[in-house]
């Protein structure tokens, strides 16, 4: 492969008649340009989204006491962010305590009363019908305690309820009440999203789905020139009816540095493989408009030599046109530049 290294010690120059190479500290080292087979990528435009991207609502009707956060704000998972009056909502929580309290004090008085009548009735003292009632008595008080407990379950949750919580870690991208407002139940309180968790969704035309379905791999290129690989990929079942195309979803990398929902991305969506020259793309180098790699003949004389370049992906760079098999890149370009002045100089040039 393209990592089979050729050293060329400069100082062997001093041997080389007539080569013209001056001595320079260190070794030039080359890559092989060769064919290599690679995956063929096709590039679509995508849009980064955010996985977790919600709108808490409110779930009682009340009145907005303390809106904590505002817009970009960072808010901690489970922080408050909204926190209603609670006047009425305790009121009801002391109630339902009271009739807990009352209920179990009639269980309590209703089993002492089933355990008299049940000795006195394995006593001969009482009627069967007696015992009946009180054991009625028993079970009808224990349903009122059940249901006295669930009132004051439901009152404390009404209660919670005034309280809003983030559900997640996150940022603040709307917000929606002010103190003071009266709101209703489903009411839009505050908007948020998680900066943790991005993807990114493109649209595939019908002529490539099935070939980017079966073979499940993507990139996503970010405007800062970085790639990543994409850690999950969806593809709708259907496609859009204006533009025959298909949803596709493209997880990234979880905390991903400098990417924002509804930044403009590139998606590359492997679809196949293709034989193409390549080089590392460390070779290169950028003369305003023009690529160039510095080339190493057989006779160990260097050359800058114009070549026009295609994708570059996981280090490596297609060469589209000026570089033929076998040719030998130097890898450092800044010790070839060096290595090609100092050789003109020494030729006259």
């Amino acid at each position: 492969m393209i990592r089979l290294w050729r050293k060329w010690p400069l100082t062997l120059c001093l041997l080389w008649g007539g080569c013209g190479l001056p001595a320079v500290a260190g070794e030039l080292k080359t890559a092989t340009a060769e064919y290599v087979s690679a995956a063929q990528r096709h590039e679509l435009d995508g849009v980064v989204e955010a996985v977790k991207q919600s709108t808490v609502a409110a779930e009682i009707v009340g009145r907005v006491q303390d809106v904590l956060f505002d817009v970009d704000d960072v808010v901690e998972k489970g922080a408050v962010i909204v926190r209603f009056r609670d006047t009425e909502q305790r009121a009801r929580v002391r109630q339902a305590s009271a009739v807990v309290e009352e209920a179990g004090a009639a269980l309590r008085e209703a089993e002492l009363e089933f355990a008299r009548i049940q000795d006195l009735h394995r006593k001969k003292l009482v009627a069967k019908s007696e015992l009946d009632r009180t054991q009625a008595a028993l079970e009808s008080a224990r349903a009122r305690l059940k249901a006295a407990r669930a009132g004051l379950a439901g009152a404390r949750e009404q209660l919670t309820h005034t309280v809003i919580r983030a559900p997640y870690s996150g940022i603040v991208v709307a917000r929606h009440v002010e103190e003071g407002e009266t709101v209703g139940v489903g009411q839009a309180l505050m908007t948020g999203l998680s900066l943790e968790e991005l993807r990114v969704t493109s649209r595939v035309p019908q002529s490539l789905v099935e070939a980017v379905r079966q073979r499940g791999r993507a990139w996503v290129r970010l405007p800062d020139g970085r790639t990543l690989a994409a850690t999950g990929l969806t593809v709708f079942p259907y496609a859009d009816t204006p533009s025959h195309s298909f949803r596709v979803r493209l997880r990234l990398p979880k905390n991903v540095a400098g990417v924002y929902p509804g930044s403009f991305v590139k998606a590359l969506f492997e679809t196949g493989e293709r034989v193409s020259l390549v080089v590392p793309s460390k070779a290169l180098v950028q003369r305003s408009e023009v690529t160039a790699v510095y080339v190493l003949d057989a006779a160990g004389r260097v050359g800058l030599r114009q070549v026009r370049a295609g994708r570059a992906l996981d280090g490596q760079t297609v060469i589209l046109a000026g570089l033929a098999e076998g040719e030998q890149v130097v890898l450092d370009p800044l010790l070839a530049g060096k290595v090609l002045r100092e050789q003109r100089a020494g030729a006259g040039e």
